[in-house]
């Protein structure tokens, strides 16, 4: 499998497909819901949650906190994390602007 060659884009195509990226997975779209719907929690909560093996969430919450839009603080041997509003935001307003295009030929195929 070759390289991705994300140099080859512009910086809002790399975006777009990191944010992109997030949703590609069931799992990660649950824990963002579960983090939505309790604005916080404890990682061991979303393994009973989402049933998953724990090794397997602290593999998704990591992407999602590498992405920024879920931040964490450590609580003992836990971490509680939320959704971090801020780069949520950003990141709906950036795929907002993506989707919201209009197709302008519709005499194609």
């Amino acid at each position: 499998m070759g390289l991705a060659k994300t140099e080859m884009f512009t910086d809002q195509q790399n975006e777009i497909a990191l944010f992109a990226k997030v949703f590609g997975h069931p799992a990660r779209v649950a824990i963002l819901q579960h983090l939505f719907k309790i604005n916080a929690c404890v990682c061991g909560d979303l393994v009973n949650q989402i049933g998953l093996a724990q090794p397997t969430i602290s593999q998704h919450l990591k992407e999602l906190k590498h992405l920024g839009l879920i931040k964490g603080n450590v609580e003992g041997t836990s971490v509680c994390y939320c959704i971090h509003t801020e780069n949520w935001s950003k990141m709906k307003n950036v795929m907002l602007q993506f989707l919201d295009q209009d197709i302008q030929n519709t005499d194609c195929c």
